[in-house]
C-alpha cells in the first residue's frame, strides 16, 4: 500500500512553480473518460429527437463543443488536484500570443460556421453565390463550407468570407430562378417585332418555365442603342450560363432574319485645319 501511494503521489517538477503528480493525471485521465461516455449518451438521446435534415448540423455543432468543454475539464481538473494553472499560462505566455494570433482566423471561421447553421441561411443543395463565385452546397462544416462549381470544381469557402462579402442564395425561396439578357438594336427598329422575336426565343427554349411568363422590358434610350431585357425564370440555376448563351445565338438569328440590326458604339470625329 505504501508502494502504491508512493507511486500516486510521485510528482513531475517542470520548475519551483509547475509540477504534477501521477495521482492527478490519473484523476484527469478519468473524468475526461467519463465525460466522454456521458456525451456518447446525450448525442444519442439528442439526435433520436431530433429530424433528419437537422441531424448533420447537430453533429457539426456538437463536435466544437465537445472540444471546449474537453478544454474546461482539463483545465478545471488540474487546478483541483492542485496543479497552478496560472503558473502555466505565465510560462507559457509568449507561445499563447503566438498560438492566439494563428488561430484568430480560424476561430473566425468557426463562430461564421455556427452563426450559418444556427440562422440556417445556407442549405445542403442550395445554389450561392459569393464574391462572384457560383456553386451548389454539398458540404457544411464549422471552417468551410464546399461548394461545385458549373466547371465540376470543388469550392472551398472559408466560413469567414459570409461576415465580410454579401451572400446570394440563388435557391432560398425555392428552385426557380430568374434571370435576363439584354440586347440593344438601332434607332429607327419596330420595337413591337423586337418584343415579338424576344418573347419567342424565349418560348421556343424547352428549359425556360412557361409560367412566370417571360417579360420583355424597354430597359432606356442609350446611347447608339434602343436597350430591352428578357426576363425569364428557370428551374436549374446551374443551367443559367448555357440557357443564356442558347438565348443570344437564337436572338442574333432572328435579328437576322428580319433585317435589325445590333449597332456598336460610333463616334464621328471633327477635323478642322487652320487657314494659312
Amino acid at each position: 500500500m505504501k508502494e502504491l501511494n508512493k507511486i500516486l503521489n510521485y510528482t513531475f517538477h517542470y520548475n519551483d512553480h509547475i509540477s504534477i503528480s501521477v495521482k492527478s493525471l490519473l484523476i484527469l485521465g478519468t473524468v475526461i473518460f467519463l465525460a466522454s461516455f456521458l456525451l456518447k449518451i446525450f448525442k444519442r438521446y439528442v439526435k433520436g429527437k431530433l429530424q433528419a435534415q437537422d441531424k448533420n448540423k447537430f453533429d457539426t455543432v456538437f463536435s466544437f463543443g465537445k472540444w471546449l468543454l474537453y478544454i474546461i475539464i482539463f483545465l478545471i481538473t488540474l487546478q483541483s488536484s492542485g496543479v497552478q494553472i496560472t503558473a502555466v499560462f505565465a510560462a507559457s505566455t509568449a507561445l499563447l500570443i503566438g498560438v492566439g494570433l494563428a488561430l484568430q482566423t480560424f476561430f473566425q471561421d468557426i463562430i461564421s460556421g455556427i452563426f450559418i447553421i444556427m440562422d440556417q441561411s445556407v442549405h445542403v443543395g442550395d445554389y450561392i453565390e459569393i464574391d462572384g463565385k457560383v456553386g451548389r452546397v454539398i458540404d457544411i462544416k464549422l471552417r468551410t463550407t464546399r461548394a461545385v462549381t458549373i466547371e465540376n470544381k470543388v469550392l472551398v469557402i472559408p466560413n469567414h468570407l459570409y461576415l465580410k462579402n454579401s451572400l446570394y442564395n440563388w435557391t432560398q425561396n425555392g428552385s426557380k430562378t430568374k434571370s435576363s439578357v439584354n440586347v440593344g438594336v438601332a434607332y429607327g427598329t419596330d420595337v413591337q417585332l423586337v418584343k415579338k422575336l424576344l418573347l419567342q426565343t424565349a418560348n421556343e427554349h424547352q428549359n425556360i418555365l412557361k409560367s412566370p411568363e417571360p417579360v420583355v422590358l424597354f430597359k432606356d434610350f442609350g446611347d447608339s442603342s434602343l436597350d430591352f431585357e428578357i426576363i425569364f425564370t428557370i428551374h436549374n440555376s446551374f443551367q443559367l450560363a448555357i440557357i443564356q448563351s442558347d438565348l443570344r445565338f437564337r436572338i442574333e438569328e432572328l435579328f437576322r432574319e428580319h433585317n435589325i440590326n445590333i449597332p456598336f458604339p460610333q463616334r464621328d470625329v471633327h477635323l478642322y485645319t487652320k487657314p494659312e
